[in-house]
């Protein structure tokens, strides 16, 4: 009985382990190209979140909203001792701005008076904020109350502004209510999808009851008082005006470069009234007419 044995061709072999080193190399080499496309992708720039959202380019409306005569509790017992007390104040009915001041408006008033522009070349980023609906900032105390009157207004009280942001509720302590919410308004971080100031309005949750925009975050605001930590000691409470002299204005509010605490209603910041940047605005307030 004959046994045939095939003998392997050594060359045949050969040939095989060559074609499968080819094989592996160009799956190695495919490999490296996927990873480094991927790569390149996920070190890519994230979407600039400071470009706004959109931009119609046509000013808005920003009529003046009532808001009626009547008591609410001011200040807040979990803040600050410039917070301290909460005590009922009374204020008779008055007219405060929906949205702070754009802006369209406040370039409107620097053409027919020859104010002083509030932006110029050497403030950074200047681009990010001279929309026509953004609110204006880099304005100080004494370029906001100008403007005020100059539209025959003037600015709000301290007392004008936390009503306004209130409402009539007692403990509320944004203007949505009471709920901790970094993305309900314009406030420092990527939570909001805007790295500098937002369109007036755009963020439908930082409303108060009476529908007024944008008071906890977006820009800081001018009043008219004089700051003085401890004022709420002296028990005004009826449409108080703060104190008649000082060093320091007040401002209240949060804006796009702060936390969203710095936003709560009761909040109340000092700074010397000819103190200009990119996160101070303001808004108009006047009596109600009867």
């Amino acid at each position: 009985m004959s046994c045939y044995c095939r003998t392997a061709n050594p060359n045949v072999t050969h040939i095989g382990m060559d074609k499968l080193f080819i094989r592996t190399w160009f799956l190695f080499v495919g490999l490296l190209c996927l990873v480094a496309y991927a790569g390149v992708h996920l070190s890519a720039p994230k979407e600039d979140t400071s470009i706004p959202l959109k931009s119609s380019g046509v000013p808005i409306a920003n009529p003046m909203i009532l808001i009626p005569a009547g008591t609410f509790s001011m200040g807040s017992d979990e803040g600050g001792r410039n917070e301290r007390p909460v005590h009922e104040v009374f204020l008779d009915a008055y007219e405060i701005n929906q949205f702070e001041i754009t802006q369209s408006q406040y370039g409107e008033f620097v053409q027919a008076t020859r104010h002083r522009s509030p932006l110029s070349r050497y403030v950074k980023d200047i681009e990010r904020y001279n929309d026509v609906n953004q609110p204006v900032v880099y304005v100080n105390w004494l370029d906001a109350e100008a403007f005020c009157k100059w539209t025959g207004s003037r600015l709000p009280s301290e007392a004008e502004w936390e009503k306004a942001a209130k409402g009539p509720a007692d403990g509320v302590t944004w203007p949505w209510g009471n709920e901790q919410q970094s993305g309900y308004g314009n406030f420092l971080g990527d939570a909001d999808k805007n790295r500098y100031t937002a369109f007036a309005g755009l963020f439908q949750k930082d409303q108060s009851p009476y529908k007024v925009y944008d008071l906890a975050g977006n820009a800081q605001e001018w009043v008219a008082d004089w700051y003085e930590p401890l004022y709420y000691d002296q028990g005004e409470t009826k449409n108080p005006k703060g104190p008649l002299t000082g060093k320091m204005k007040t401002l209240r509010g949060g804006s796009w470069n702060d936390s969203y605490l710095s936003g709560r209603v009761a909040a109340r910041i000092q700074m010397v009234p000819d103190y200009r940047d990119t996160t101070v605005g303001f808004r108009c307030a006047k009596s109600a007419t009867n």
